[in-house]
């Protein structure tokens, strides 16, 4: 079986590989210091180019993180999905085990685009269609997403970005966000609450000063960015993205030589959230025609 194609965009600050025939995935993200580069995203050995949990970063859609027990309720009905999670829910959307079609592609942009109607079994009762875009833009790695609702009926969605960074010792964390979810097993058990210490990450910390991180934060600090900052490699990347991102997901495994930090629109389980009239679930209803879009930009910047 042939490998996945791996295409390259690059410009005096990035280097950066995506895979459209693995969900449109980023198999590395590189920042060039001097003469050399370093990878700040997690790099993906190329023999797990098809495998896009192992990847630097994978597309989330129709939905981010998990659906309880791989089922919701919309408007009155329910709707069972495939369980693909350990766990028996339904996580990460549909897209990202899927190929994408190339719609346009260069040295500093390539897009992306996927058709649900092109595919057998998709993992949701509706059809849809996305765009994803890659862009260099200066010192700037831009993310676009789009999700369009071509289905005669109203449905409910949301989307993100699943960016892994690589974890050193020192690594420090900036989230500018007021608000975290309790969770049970990832799962939140209602509204976002004011945040707590031990979660708190609103001024710059080191990442290590908690044991692990499986969180989920909304309340955003207007335009602020979310920091990861690199004292022993001079280095910091600044995330922004747009107000629909409502949502933050942090996840730092304990003893692992890597951590996400996730700009989605909607909650875990924001499905049943928003069935169940629980505010704050970040997500979005599309009519038939309508579409949704939001941009992430990743900063690196010199300290």
């Amino acid at each position: 079986m042939m490998p996945p194609t791996l295409h390259i965009l690059e410009n005096d600050h990035w280097q950066i590989g995506i895979l459209p025939e693995t969900g449109a995935s980023v198999a590395f993200g590189r920042v060039k210091q001097g003469d050399s580069s370093r990878d700040v995203m997690r790099p993906t050995d190329p023999a797990d180019y098809d495998d896009p949990s192992l990847c630097a970063s994978f597309v989330l859609i129709p939905w981010s993180n998990r659906i309880r027990d791989a089922r919701f309720r919309f408007h009155g009905q329910e709707y069972p999905l495939e369980p693909n999670s350990a766990d028996g829910n339904a996580i990460h959307g549909d897209t990202r085990r899927r190929t994408w079609q190339a719609e346009s592609a260069g040295s500093e942009r390539l897009s992306l685009s996927f058709n649900s109607t092109a595919h057998n079994q998709v993992n949701f009762p509706w059809q849809f269609s996305a765009l994803v875009e890659y862009w260099l833009d200066g010192a700037d790695f831009g993310m676009t997403l789009s999700l369009k609702n071509i289905d005669e009926e109203a449905f409910p969605a949301g989307f993100g970005q699943h960016p892994y960074f690589v974890r050193t010792d020192d690594v420090q964390l900036e989230l500018p966000v007021d608000q975290h979810y309790p969770l049970v097993h990832a799962m939140p058990t209602g509204a976002a609450e004011p945040m707590i210490p031990d979660l708190d990450f609103r001024a710059l910390r080191r990442l290590g000063d908690v044991p692990k991180l499986d969180n989920l934060f909304r309340g955003r600090q207007g335009d602020r960015p979310a920091r990861i900052v690199y004292p022993s490699w001079d280095l910091e990347l600044a995330i922004t993205s747009d107000p629909i991102f409502e949502h933050l997901i942090a996840f730092a495994p304990e003893g692992k030589p890597f951590f996400a930090v996730e700009p989605v629109t909607n909650a875990n389980d924001g499905f049943n959230l928003f069935e169940q009239g629980i505010a704050g679930s970040g997500v979005f209803v599309l009519e038939p025609g309508e579409e949704k879009r939001g941009q992430i930009r990743l900063r690196t910047v010199g300290l």
